[in-house]
């Protein structure tokens, strides 16, 4: 398919779009949502391609980077000899730091072992002072530093400012992946994720499909042990794995070959939590199966109360064979579905329990205001600490 549509690319000169690429085969609404959120990191992507992305290639091409960072730092010998106080002594700290963004850590010890030349020169020639053994302090700390910096990415495989662009595609690929597809009059959902530390990463994620015929809407929403930075580079692999299983296997195997490739990593602190939604958009039936994760709630409009969804199956990635027996119902107009993660409900002072019960009486007052916009009060009054990652998908009927 990628080669069949390799052929029809436009050719006016601008950057190719999903769409452009793919068009001919996306015909349901799901993939119209999915492009669409794709292009938007596309044109973002292409907005931010200014001074910063002509920086970061510059500083990708290290032989320059080493010149300039040797020239810079025989200039400034030169200058400092010649014109004795007309730049400050500090300036040989410049070369090490932009090295330590920038360099392998060959490239580096050469940067560092040229700029100790140039501060023994300088001490030889101007004499030692406090202020000239502050700054070579400052210098053996600057290096350390980058030495650290430069192993680190050295461990990566990357140079320069590859890394940092490599983590910032990962994180816009995630969200995009996180986004509900396009759901037909009548049914509206909102989707809040909020990272434990106000990091960009967390260990919650959302996969969802809908089907070719536009009738099926398949939702997991995903818990991987674990919170913020070290739960989300997990949550970047089984999201894509977890992205490619769902709409594509019956709705009762899902959870078991989620179970089966998380298993299969054999992570120490490997497993998670899912709840998997299945729901037909014709006539509002549904199945919620769980793995381990706090309940569903629905809301039903003729009793005005809202019910727990008690779903039954065990930790993914812990027990070879489970079983995940569904809770069933149907959403009638003005009927809602919540579905989140234990973040919004539990904590070192509260247990799950109480905290189901606390979001429940703050679900109580979305009645009479509207589901609208519900997502983001419910987090902001019952998990507005962010000590844990929080998710919450809230579906509704109108």
């Amino acid at each position: 398919m990628v080669h069949a549509a390799i052929g029809h690319l436009p050719t006016s000169g601008h950057a190719p779009t999903v769409r452009d690429v793919y068009g001919a085969e996306c015909r349901d609404r799901y993939c119209r949502a999915v492009t669409a959120s794709s292009d938007r990191i596309v044109r973002r992507g292409l907005a931010r391609r200014g001074v910063a992305a002509r920086l970061g290639r510059w500083l990708d091409r290290e032989p320059v980077v080493v010149f300039s960072l040797l020239l810079m730092i025989v200039v400034a010998y030169v200058v400092r000899m010649t014109l004795s106080g007309t730049i400050p002594l500090s300036l040989y700290v410049l070369p090490i730091l932009l090295g330590g963004v920038a360099l392998s850590v060959p490239s580096l010890l050469l940067v560092v072992v040229v700029t100790g030349v140039a501060l023994v020169g300088e001490g030889v020639s101007n004499g030692v002072n406090e202020l000239y053994a502050g700054v070579v302090f400052v210098v053996a700390i600057t290096a350390v530093v980058a030495f650290g910096s430069a192993r680190s990415r050295a461990r990566l495989g990357v140079q320069g400012t590859v890394g940092e662009s490599m983590l910032v595609d990962l994180r816009d690929r995630l969200r995009a992946q996180g986004e509900m597809p396009e759901l037909p009059r009548g049914w509206e959902a909102e989707v809040v994720h909020r990272s434990a530390g106000r990091s960009t990463f967390s260990g919650d994620f959302l996969v969802a499909s809908r089907s070719p015929d536009g009738l099926v809407l398949e939702v997991a929403l995903v818990d991987v042990s674990g919170k913020g930075l070290h739960a989300g580079t997990r949550a970047l692999l089984l999201s894509g794995a977890f992205g490619g299983l769902i709409g594509s296997l019956p709705p009762a195997e899902f959870l078991p070959a989620a179970n089966a490739y998380l298993l299969r990593q054999e992570w120490a602190e490997g497993f998670a939590t899912a709840v998997y939604l299945v729901v037909d958009l014709g006539t509002g039936k549904y199945q919620v199966r769980s793995a381990g994760h706090p309940p569903a709630v629905q809301f039903h409009a003729g009793s005005g109360q809202w019910r727990i969804l008690e779903a039954a199956g065990g930790l993914l990635g812990v027990f070879e064979k489970d079983d995940y027996m569904p809770a069933e119902g149907a959403l009638r107009p003005g009927d809602a579905l919540l579905l989140f993660t234990d973040g919004m409900v539990e904590s070192r002072r509260r247990d799950l329990t109480d905290g189901i019960d606390k979001l429940q009486g703050e679900a109580e007052r979305l009645v009479a205001r509207g589901f609208r916009n519900g997502a983001r009060r419910l987090i902001d009054a019952v998990a507005s600490s962010d000590a844990d990652d929080r998710a919450l998908i809230l579906l509704w009927r109108t």
